[in-house]
Order: C-alpha cells, then sequence, then structure tokens
C-alpha cells in the first residue's frame, strides 16, 4: 500500500488552490471547476469542492472544519520560505522554531484554517531520515 494523496473539502476551491500554489510553488492541475491537485514527487495535495462530497456519502465533509490535522512539506530552508511567506500568510502559528524531533519547522494557517507545517531537517538524524 501507498500512501498518495490527501484532499481539502473547500467552499472556495479556486481560492485555496491559489494559496497553495502561491505559498508551494507547485502549479496545480485542474480536472474541473470542482478538483484541482498539486503534485509533489511524494504525494499529491487535491482540493475538491463541497459540491463533490453527496459523490460519496451526503454531509460526509465540512469545509474549513479541520482541527486535527497538519499538513507537512519538506522545504530546502524554512527560514527563506519564511520569509518569502512574510506579508501573503496571514495566520502563523509560530516562526521557524527547531523541534525536539530535529527539523526546524514553521507552522501557519491556510485561509480555510487548516495548519500547514513547513520543515526542513537540520540535525544529523533528522537530516538522515529524510535523505533524498
Amino acid at each position: 500500500m501507498n500512501f498518495v494523496s490527501i484532499r481539502i473539502i473547500a467552499g472556495d476551491v479556486a481560492r485555496l488552490v491559489n494559496f497553495y500554489e502561491r505559498a508551494t510553488g507547485v502549479r496545480a492541475s485542474w480536472s474541473n471547476e470542482d478538483f484541482a491537485e498539486l503534485r509533489t514527487t511524494s504525494a499529491t495535495l487535491a482540493i475538491a469542492s463541497t459540491r463533490t462530497v453527496p459523490l460519496f456519502a451526503p454531509g460526509s465533509a465540512r469545509p474549513a472544519d479541520n482541527r486535527s490535522v497538519i499538513l507537512e512539506f519538506l522545504v530546502d530552508d524554512v527560514d527563506r520560505v519564511h520569509q518569502n511567506l512574510t506579508g501573503f500568510v496571514e495566520d502563523f502559528v509560530n516562526e521557524p522554531t527547531t523541534m525536539p524531533w530535529g527539523n526546524r519547522a514553521l507552522l501557519f494557517r491556510d485561509p480555510d484554517g487548516n495548519l500547514v507545517n513547513f520543515f526542513t531537517p537540520v540535525t544529523s538524524a533528522a537530516i538522515e531520515k529524510f535523505a533524498r
């Protein structure tokens, strides 16, 4: 089994796609106005409209309602990314901080309130863990 993607249900797909394209530098691939994907080498971030929810089960997902999942992106230099996002991201949860597990992390919220973590491994153990 391979983990391939995470999907965010959004009330305004275009707004959220634009945010993630700007934050990550990855261009989205649109299937239609209700579904887009940002593909990286290791996983895909899918963003879908509330109109897609009934295809699975009516009421099974709600936009802007996440309080338990953090979307994480490995970046080359989290401090530089923080500088680039300052003035664009409206809700930084923390400044770049070195975590006890060896990653330097920047936590912020996307326009729907989802937590996003951009991180760079900085200890030898973390660097080895995420070796590309």
